[in-house]
């Protein structure tokens, strides 16, 4: 194709830090693609929690706070990642873009052009996919889609057919992706009763949706000023965010003092009382720990109720492709809480961390 610029806008993060290390653009390179590698120009691409965990270094053993945002004073340069790795600077992050195909490398599939592709962010050894440690993730081992263009290996998109909008598809890569991964690692099915936190949030929007779609018996803990909204997506019942009490909050919700699987996105001082609510034999999913890293857990709990926890991060890869099923069905629905253009980055970021959305964000360039 035709009339690609050789430069574009970008939003680049310089270092790790607080916003200011994120860098607005104007003339930055145009990324040029190898042979297995399409080009896509962005439409539209979402927030996610790991844009600003890298940004800040949060997932580095030395910081044992909460996900705050702000820049942390003691971060290590050697495990900075998701993946306990540098990162290297600069970077353009962002993971959830939906756009379109607009040029393919010589050894990639040339019906590509001109399609609408979300993308499946799983950086994969294509000779051996499955294998978990040598995966790295779309927007923080490479460059991602905070930016005009942006390119990827040919196996990572995946076009869609779809009456959606560009910034509603650009809001299931990462949420939905995350949610069903968990789900499926802890194998939630129709017999189950599931607690999810964060309910309100992208990952926990999703979860409630593709728990609901598994047929079981959802319990979404959210904030009561997003009761209403998190309401619209038909969990069986919704509790308060941290209940002093949350056998009692069951118990009146739902009639039932346990829960057969727990799905937490929130870790904090709050996750002893989570673990006391999972029946003998439950199961604890986890892909997050925005309330701190750092929980306190008591063994005796963990062998003699004979729970499975699971953490959750590489999905299969049969994940992706059953989530595009998933969308085209219509089986699942988007939760857009606000789009910005991709020059006010920083301003979506800060909603974004300020929790008072429900569902996920986007930028469009």
């Amino acid at each position: 194709m035709t009339n690609i610029p050789d430069r574009m806008n970008a939003f680049v993060l310089m270092r790790h830090g607080g916003m200011d290390a994120l860098e607005y653009k104007t003339d930055w390179p145009t990324p040029q693609i190898s042979p297995n590698e399409v080009l896509i120009k962005v439409a539209a691409c979402g927030l996610n929690n790991t844009d600003v965990n890298t940004r800040s270094g949060w997932y580095s053993k030395a910081v044992d706070q909460a996900t705050t945002g702000d820049a942390y004073s003691d971060v290590s340069k050697e495990d900075p990642a998701w993946g306990g790795s540098p990162v290297v600077f600069p970077r353009i992050q962002g993971a959830d873009v939906c756009g379109h195909v607009v040029a393919v490398g010589a050894d990639a599939d040339s019906t590509l052009i001109g399609k609408r592709v979300i993308t499946d962010n799983w950086l994969r050894d294509w000779n051996d996919p499955e294998n978990k440690n040598s995966t790295g993730y779309y927007g923080s081992e490479c460059d991602g889609g905070f930016a005009e263009y942006t390119k990827v290996d040919a196996r990572n998109v995946h076009p869609i057919d779809s009456t959606m909008t560009d910034a509603e598809l650009a809001t299931f890569s990462c949420s939905y992706s995350t949610a069903e991964g968990m789900l499926s690692r802890a194998n939630v099915g129709a017999s189950d009763r599931i607690l999810i936190t964060g309910a309100s949030g992208g990952v926990g929007s999703a979860l409630i949706q593709l728990a609901k779609r598994r047929g079981a018996y959802v319990i979404a803990m959210a904030s009561a000023s997003k009761h209403d909204n998190v309401a619209r997506l038909s969990p069986d019942a919704i509790i308060g965010r941290n209940p002093d009490d949350l056998e009692q909050a069951l118990q009146d919700a739902t009639g039932s003092k346990t829960v057969s699987v727990v799905a937490d996105i929130v870790g904090g001082d709050y996750f002893g009382t989570l673990i006391d609510s999972l029946d003998r034999g439950g199961r604890y999913t986890c892909s997050g720990a925005i309330a701190g890293p750092i929980v306190t857990l008591d063994l005796r709990t963990l062998y003699l109720r004979d729970l499975t926890f699971t953490g959750s991060t590489v999905i299969a890869t049969h994940i992706f492709p059953d989530l595009v099923g998933y969308i085209e069905r219509s089986e699942i629905k988007p939760i857009l809480a606000a789009e910005f253009p991709l020059a006010d980055l920083q301003k979506a970021q800060q909603m974004f961390i300020d929790k008072k959305h429900t569902g996920n964000i986007v930028v469009k360039p």
